[in-house]
């Protein structure tokens, strides 16, 4: 038997999610959730592997299976040591712990389920899929921030980006939905969900993105502040009297949408919107121009742009949030077809008028996808 499976694992503080591929014909063959670790009567990472396992196991899929070939972890910082998925060693995993410090919420999550996969499997290939890996073409002009470069290089603050698989999957099967490759096309992804980020692609190479050295930076999000004069943070600070981690909670946990209007589901701000409610309004409006900016700003940066793509939840579904980021801009080639953007469904779609320049597109994400196919291409290698 061909070992053509692979096991993709995206160990968060409290959760695990996972599911089994075969990259034969890219199938799924199991997926879940385990949620509450430590909470419950899962104690912790470990335990929780081996419900996934028992699980898998009652379907006839059990991680000892000869037809597994590897299993792919999301690590959501590499930093500038990782740019590229990366076959798991102990030296691996120290590299990983080293950086911490600048995904502290996340590293150390990711970290546990590599560790107690390799021990449940150790005679199994275990790759790290990065985040950050796909960003890391971003030239150092978009790369930098504009702060003293010995500070900056001492403590790694520049910009990383996130959500990599998920910009690398949509761009390249944008390309795919215009019959064209990767290579030869220039694409703006929008990556709308409660997180949120825009990049620019330019011939399948990332050479811009909306987040930078955290998840906080760019578009308007669900709960997070998204751009944001850095001098807010000393003013609360000395006139709020505001502690460090008080601001943090502001910025990352009551801040963006729900900062504006008490919700960060763009449904229900929609709803209260055909109410006509003021909150909601301007929540909405804010993140919309905010959206035109970042959409603006990239056609700029590319030179000119095929394609744009919504993706994620907001995205994918939302087609207000379409039409109000995209509408009037016809002086760019960008033409939003009604009837078009109206229709749902779970395909990748051209939104886009028939006289568009920009083909327009809504491309569903799959960062397991993402992850199993860099996981396999590296271990069948």
């Amino acid at each position: 038997m061909n070992a053509s499976r692979v096991l993709v694992l995206n160990s968060g503080s409290s959760s695990l999610k996972y599911q089994l591929l075969d990259m034969a014909d890219q199938s799924r063959l199991a997926s879940g959730i385990v949620e509450r670790i430590g909470e419950g009567p899962v104690a912790d990472h470990e335990a929780a592997l081996k419900q996934v396992a028992d699980e898998m196991a009652g379907q006839g899929l059990g991680l000892d299976s000869p037809a597994l070939a590897a299993v792919g972890h999301r690590v959501v910082h590499g930093g500038t040591r990782f740019t590229e998925p990366t076959l798991i060693t102990d030296e691996v995993v120290a590299e990983i712990e080293k950086l911490v410090p600048l995904a502290p919420l996340h590293n150390p999550a990711n970290i546990s389920g590599i560790k107690v996969a390799r021990g449940l499997r150790p005679d199994l290939p275990q790759v790290a899929v990065f985040d950050t890996a796909f960003h890391a073409t971003m030239p150092e002009s978009a790369a930098r921030y504009a702060i003293d470069v010995d500070t900056a290089d001492r403590y790694g603050v520049r910009r990383y980006g996130f959500h990599g698989t998920s910009h690398a999957y949509v761009s390249r099967a944008t390309a795919a939905l215009l019959g064209k490759d990767p290579a030869e096309v220039n694409t703006i992804v929008l990556h709308l969900g409660n997180g949120a980020s825009a990049s620019a692609v330019r011939g399948g190479v990332c050479v811009d993105t909306s987040m930078g050295l955290t998840p906080l930076e760019g578009l308007v999000m669900g709960t997070r502040s998204g751009d944001l004069d850095p001098a807010a943070i000393f003013h609360l600070a000395r006139v709020g009297g505001m502690s460090t981690d008080e601001i943090d909670t502001l910025l990352n946990k009551r801040s963006g949408l729900l900062g504006l209007c008490g919700d960060n589901d763009m449904r229900e701000i929609g709803r209260r919107m055909g109410e006509g409610d003021e909150a909601a309004q301007l929540a909405f409006d804010v993140y919309i121009h905010r959206l035109r900016k970042y959409v603006g700003a990239y056609t700029a940066v590319l030179g000119h742009v095929d394609a744009i793509a919504f993706t994620a939840g907001v995205g994918e579904n939302s087609a207000a949030v379409r039409e109000a980021a995209l509408g009037g801009l016809t002086s760019l080639g960008i033409e939003v077809d009604a009837v078009r953007n109206a229709v749902r469904g779970s395909a990748a779609r051209l939104i886009s008028a028939p006289s568009s320049r920009v083909a327009v597109a809504v491309v569903p994400t799959d960062e397991e996808l993402e992850i199993a196919t860099q996981t396999y291409a590296l271990v069948s290698d």
